[in-house]
């Protein structure tokens, strides 16, 4: 199951049933978990470890150096869990300090020339379209997509459940459960199909609704105040609506409005 031509690190780890295609390069301080297939061309570096039945096609390169400037050579790392998909010239990097690895979980789908820059901590099932891009310290929930040539600013957020709209600029956390589009981005709506696709009932979705109203629809009402007024209706119990206050509330750089 490994090519030839693939060039394996005696100090790598590989799992059961793992395929290697030509040309590939696996260094020293890999471990890749049984099933997974690297197709072609495919360079996996670094101290970096991947789950089972990860995915890799032709020049993806995971696991490489951060390209942080602050970055002064001590061992750093990438952490990867299981089902994930890396598409052609998809690049991902390691941290930046020993401490803090890069985090990717699991079922995520990372399409051609995306990136995942130092520092990102991603959840599952999201995905990452064509030529999206993510700068350093990027924190992504669960079931976000960023389309094709969105682009997010260091240490932006991105709240579950969200979809951002291609060529967006992304300077502020995204809110989760939102749909978010522009140059620069504003929020232009609760993400309806996505959460009906999740299965989200109709009164989750109902109180989502009111929460958007009063947050992102009236835009002359700052964005405390409409906290303020959302947290005196019924829609504030709501499980959903309670996380979407807190990650506005918790926010360091500003929301996406």
């Amino acid at each position: 199951m490994i090519h030839p031509t693939a060039i394996i690190s005696p100090k790598a780890e590989l799992g059961k049933n793992v395929q290697v295609g030509p040309y590939c390069v696996i260094g020293a301080k890999v471990t890749l978990g049984d099933d997974s297939v690297l197709h072609s061309h495919v360079v996996l570096e670094g101290t970096a470890r991947f789950g089972k039945n990860n995915e890799f096609f032709p020049y993806a390169m995971v696991g490489g150096k951060t390209q942080d400037l602050k970055y002064i050579g001590e061992p750093t790392a990438l952490e990867v869990g299981n089902h994930n998909v890396f598409r052609e010239n998809c690049t991902v990097h390691r941290g930046t300090h020993e401490e803090l690895p890069t985090r990717i979980g699991s079922h995520n789908l990372f399409l051609c020339y995306s990136h995942i820059a130092h520092d990102c901590q991603l959840g599952d099932h999201i995905i990452l379209s064509n030529n999206g891009s993510l700068a350093g310290h990027c924190v992504v929930g669960d079931y976000a997509i960023v389309s094709g040539l969105a682009a997010a600013h260091q240490f932006c957020r991105i709240g579950k459940h969200s979809i951002i709209g291609g060529l967006s600029k992304i300077v502020q956390d995204v809110p989760p459960f939102m749909i978010i589009d522009g140059n620069p981005a504003t929020t232009r709506g609760l993400n309806l199909v996505g959460l009906q696709r999740r299965g989200f009932s109709e009164d989750d979705i109902r109180d989502l609704k009111s929460a958007y109203k009063r947050l992102f629809l009236k835009k002359d009402i700052s964005l405390a105040n409409g906290v303020s007024s959302l947290k005196a209706t019924a829609a504030a119990s709501n499980s959903h609506v309670e996380y979407l206050i807190h990650f506005v509330e918790n926010s360091q750089r500003g929301v996406t409005r």
